[in-house]
């Protein structure tokens, strides 16, 4: 009968065909942005291999070699410097650095996630005049919010783009630094509160594709996920489509009682979208009597607003409070508005 070691290494062993259903998404990418990365991966791995396996190799060699039962290795207790040997330690792992610095810098400027595609796949550059698919996304406890301000419609839980067009993502979280990641797309963006930050990507094969919170993010962050259609125009088309028939709108209103925690939320596509709303969620002042982050630097610039600056605490008065939802939880103050038109202050 097996040891039991034994009779563990040969379930293992016949549970490795398990393996041939992953799917390694990571190095079978859809879009031309993943692709190259996953190339960096395997070149750089690759480098980095051609000292590690001789390396390892030889250790084994020498421990073999030089045994104590092994009589006939050569004993010689008085050697101490060899230039050939010398050379080849030091040169094979500073040609790797070399060949590493290279492929890194060049590969850094090249997949810039700031710097507009200069093609959309091996061979194939972006036509001259390719206006890209602007998609503005918020990270929200716990969920993503989409925002497409040239259609005019948003989701929750679910973006399209069609195929081998250009998109431009603009990123930012109502709360905690996040992470947007899709696997099959792009590598990870962070998501961070009054930044926006930008990923520049195309996807070129049709399909359903999974989108999630590459940063821990709170209690909900398992189930912090998304998914990403890869369409034809046609496709794409009839999904905007989709979204304006929802009815739904998305305004400030609706934003703050959207922003609030909750977990596994359904997919939920709506028809308009509040002007400025994207602009107001970086700035943190969706709510209509704060003062936005880009006014207070302003006055900050030109000197501060002094006294009067560190008395103007506001927060949503109680009737608000009440028609938003928000009653039984904790008002949060901050600076308000110094001057707010009607049309602004109108929810």
């Amino acid at each position: 009968m097996p040891s039991f070691p034994r009779l563990r290494g040969l379930l293992l062993l016949a549970a490795l065909p398990l393996l041939s259903g992953c799917n390694a998404v990571l190095l079978s990418p859809s879009g031309d942005i993943a692709l190259q990365q996953r190339n960096l991966i395997i070149i750089s791995t690759g480098l980095m291999l051609l000292i590690i396996v001789p390396v390892i190799f030889l250790t084994f060699l020498f421990a073999w070699r030089y045994r104590a039962s092994n009589r006939d290795a050569h004993y010689d207790p008085d050697w101490n410097h060899s230039t050939m040997l010398e050379l080849l330690i030091w040169a094979a792992p500073l040609l790797i650095i070399i060949a590493l610095g290279a492929l890194t810098w060049v590969s850094t400027h090249q997949l810039d996630p700031y710097r507009p595609l200069a093609r959309l796949s091996e061979g194939r550059e972006v036509p001259a005049g390719t206006k890209p698919l602007v998609v503005e996304v918020v990270a929200l406890d716990w969920k993503w919010l989409f925002l497409y301000p040239e259609q005019g419609v948003a989701a929750v839980n679910e973006m399209a783009a069609p195929v081998d067009r250009p998109i431009q993502f603009k990123i930012t979280s109502s709360t905690v630094m996040n992470s947007f990641f899709i696997p099959a797309l792009a590598g990870q963006i962070y998501a961070m509160p009054g930044m926006q930050t930008t990923l520049h990507a195309v996807i070129n094969h049709p399909g359903e594709y999974e989108g999630l919170s590459a940063n821990y993010s709170g209690a909900g962050f398992s189930g912090m996920r998304f998914r990403f259609h890869g369409l034809d125009q046609q496709g794409f088309d009839k999904w905007i489509a989709d979204a304006r028939a929802s009815g739904a709108a998305l305004g400030r209103d609706t934003y703050l009682k959207l922003e609030q925690p909750s977990e596994r939320n359904p997919v939920q596509r709506y028809a308009s979208v509040a002007p400025g709303l994207f602009d107001a969620i970086v700035n943190r002042c969706v709510e209509p009597n704060r003062m936005c982050m880009k006014d207070a630097m302003a006055i900050d610039a030109g000197g501060g607003m002094g006294i009067p600056g560190a008395r103007n605490i506001a927060s949503l008065d109680e009737a608000t409070r009440e028609r938003l939802g928000l009653a039984d939880t904790p008002p949060r103050k901050y600076v308000g508005a110094m001057c707010t038109s009607a049309a602004e202050l109108a929810l």
